[in-house]
């Protein structure tokens, strides 16, 4: 397998996983529901790197986008993008892309605790980013002022996202490995380092 489709398959591949994930949502009062999919977004920017990151979120929303039943909740349309949740759904690729940056650029290559600090630093900032262009978003559509978007959107997500964070950690470096063993042996450095 060369290495552009290997990108093309590893790529649909986080998209699937995203949409196979997407019917076990949480709804909450706020309107915001708790999924597994945000473990997902950072996993693929983690495993893939940032472009292949990006480009698999950007497919998943295209598939929901045109009418596939794959957002929380097994729904979808252009009508959920544009509703106050779909700010957080617009901020996953790019969620991806600065997980993956990050960790591609600065602890792919280190064996010791550190690449494990780096990895928690990139899905934290990653986050953060998200949930700042999902708050602006659900203000601007909703009209409810920064604090109460927080209260609604933001803190009942904490211990869940750390909870997922983690598991997008542990999980990390099993797939790297998997790849890696999938490759031929010209195409796995530049797999490993950020496809």
């Amino acid at each position: 397998m060369n290495n552009k489709l290997t990108n093309m398959v590893m790529t649909a591949f986080f998209a699937a996983l995203c949409c196979v994930v997407s019917p076990i949502s949480v709804p909450l009062p706020g309107g915001v529901p708790v999924t597994l999919q945000t473990a997902c977004v950072l996993l693929a920017g983690l495993v893939l790197g940032p472009v292949s990151g990006f480009m698999a979120m950007l497919v998943y929303l295209m598939l929901g986008a045109v009418g596939l039943p794959v957002f929380a909740g097994m729904s979808a349309g252009i009508s959920v993008i544009a509703g106050p949740t779909g700010g957080f759904l617009l901020m996953w690729p790019f969620t991806a892309f600065i997980a993956g940056y990050i960790y591609k650029r600065f602890a792919s290559n280190k064996k010791d605790i550190s690449r494990y600090v780096i990895m928690a630093s990139a899905m934290l900032l990653s986050s953060v980013v998200m949930y700042v262009g999902g708050l602006i978003w659900f203000c601007f559509v909703t009209g409810m002022d920064l604090a109460g978007a927080i209260s609604l959107c933001l803190i009942p997500f904490i211990p869940g996202d750390i909870l997922k964070m983690a598991m997008a950690g542990l999980l990390t470096l099993p797939l790297e490995k998997a790849i890696k063993y999938m490759l031929p042996p010209d195409t796995k450095k530049k797999v490993i380092k950020g496809i």
